[in-house]
């Protein structure tokens, strides 16, 4: 079992214990018996707080056990051992900042309940997703 997979089951851990905390502490015993007498929002939310870190635990559980040992769960690992190539990231690609605009645009017609707001977003979104996505998959002649 990795490190990623041991830090989520601990934070789950937590988080049920203290689900179990909260519903026993809510509990007021005769009082609302038809809604069972506890704070229904604080319970579910800790309960699928701690569902999602043990489905976020199983699922590193998995990939960790298919992957080769990786530098932060070796032992003997220095910091050399982490280093290499990460990824490609654009530095001037002006779609990152693109999407943001989506997204505000898509969260503020969200907030204020403007439906043309939302289509605009959503639209807008899903134009600069795209060309992120293609932004070196087109010949640069056709740019």
């Amino acid at each position: 079992m990795g490190t990623g997979a041991r830090v989520f089951y601990a934070i789950g851990t937590f988080l049920g214990l203290m689900a179990v905390f909260y519903i026993i502490a809510t509990s007021r015993i005769g009082e609302d018996a038809w809604r069972g007498g506890m704070e229904w929002v604080g319970g579910a939310a800790l309960v699928l707080a701690t569902l999602m870190s043990f489905m976020l635990g199983v699922y590193l559980d998995f990939t960790e056990r298919r992957m080769d040992i990786v530098p932060e769960d070796w032992e003997e690992a220095e910091i050399e051992d982490g280093a290499g190539v990460l990824g490609f990231f654009s530095p001037g690609s002006i779609w990152p900042f693109a999407m943001a605009g989506a997204v505000l645009f898509l969260g503020l017609g969200i907030a204020f309940y403007q439906i043309w707001l939302v289509a605009f977003g959503a639209v807008f979104l899903i134009w600069t997703t795209t060309q992120l996505n293609l932004q070196y998959g087109i010949p640069s002649e056709k740019h």
